[in-house]
């Protein structure tokens, strides 16, 4: 089947929060939040290397939206339930859909880290990737380096897979990096 065809949720819910596909408009409050989070997410996000402008951040989330569309990737930008204050983002890339297989990134707006937010958002689309996706596989690579970013997928119970040595360059492309593969199967599948 064409993945175009696939009904994919363009809202998921948990306790707290609300993620949802990027929707025209959102580029300000996405901005706003790179704005207040540069000097964390610089070492680890090519996006985040420049001070990005509210008409770039507006045309990568529309991009994102188109994306959702054909089902080339699902990024789903999270929101708190209460307030509609944006938290950061999470989604589906590198998507094989013959598979299915999925692989998860994430960050998060300073501001709004050490509530829990991103283990909650990224639990949420674990759980949607394997049970409405019928995914096979889920996965997460992050820098061997980046503590906070290893803990998410290490309190949902994700197995660390292996550590690909000098897999990588840092994003400011001055040395070779460790990349961590994490992942999550559907344990009713397991072996097959």
């Amino acid at each position: 089947m064409n993945p175009v065809l696939l009904e994919v949720r363009p809202v998921l819910e948990t306790e707290r929060l609300e993620l949802r596909m990027p929707q025209p408009g959102d580029g300000r409050a996405v901005n706003a939040a790179i704005k207040a989070s540069l000097s964390e997410l610089k070492p680890w996000l090519g996006f985040a290397q420049n001070d990005p402008s509210v008409e770039d951040t507006e045309t990568n989330t529309r991009e994102a939206h188109a994306k959702f569309l054909t089902r080339e990737s699902l990024r789903y930008l999270i929101f708190r339930k209460d307030t509609m204050e944006f938290v950061g983002s999470t989604g589906f890339h590198n998507i094989d859909w013959s598979v299915p297989k999925f692989e998860i990134g994430y960050w998060i707006d300073t501001r709004m880290s050490g509530y829990g937010y991103m283990v909650e958002a990224v639990g949420k689309l674990t759980d949607f990737a394997l049970s409405e996706l019928k995914g096979k596989r889920v996965e997460i690579r992050c820098e061997s380096t980046n503590a906070r970013s290893r803990a998410v997928p290490e309190r949902l119970g994700y197995m660390l897979e292996g550590i690909l040595r000098n897999e990588d360059l840092s994003v400011d492309g001055e040395r070779l990096t460790d990349t961590c593969v994490y992942g999550k199967i559907k344990m009713d599948e397991v072996g097959s």
